[in-house]
């Protein structure tokens, strides 16, 4: 009997039961938290020596190799000036767009600027700044 429990369990994997646990973080989150190391001008033994963590498991986690713990992902996106914020998927993108425009080194910071408004629209931009 105890076979055939195991059997079922085997065959619900297969069908479609996901494993709960992730073989490696994003490679859009690996790159970012690289990139904002590099950023800061900090090495991986830099980095892991403010987590009390060795150098091999920065380059695991950034490297796909090793998948942190949360607490220890917490810990290392805020060493590097970051936050880890849950965002309803529906506004993923706006959120991305927000960043993305925080990032520019634009002149001009501070004029006001419709939030949906497409690159290269600028008639549209025009005509919703001059409605506000």
């Amino acid at each position: 009997m105890m076979y055939y429990i195991v059997s079922i369990m085997k065959n619900d994997v297969k069908k479609g039961v996901k494993p709960l646990r992730q073989k490696a973080l994003p490679a859009e989150l690996r790159r970012a938290l690289r990139e904002a190391r590099e950023k800061r001008g900090w090495s991986q033994r830099d980095l892991a020596s403010r987590l009390s963590v060795g150098q091999r498991h920065i380059s695991g986690i950034e490297s796909g190799k090793i998948v942190p713990r949360y607490d220890t992902l917490l810990e290392l996106v805020r060493a590097l000036d970051r936050d880890l914020l849950m965002v309803p998927r529906a506004l993923v993108p706006v959120v991305q767009s927000l960043v993305r425009d925080h990032l520019k080194d634009q002149p001009g910071e501070g004029e006001e600027r419709p939030l949906y408004v497409a690159d290269g629209d600028e008639d549209t931009a025009a005509e919703l700044r001059d409605e506000v």
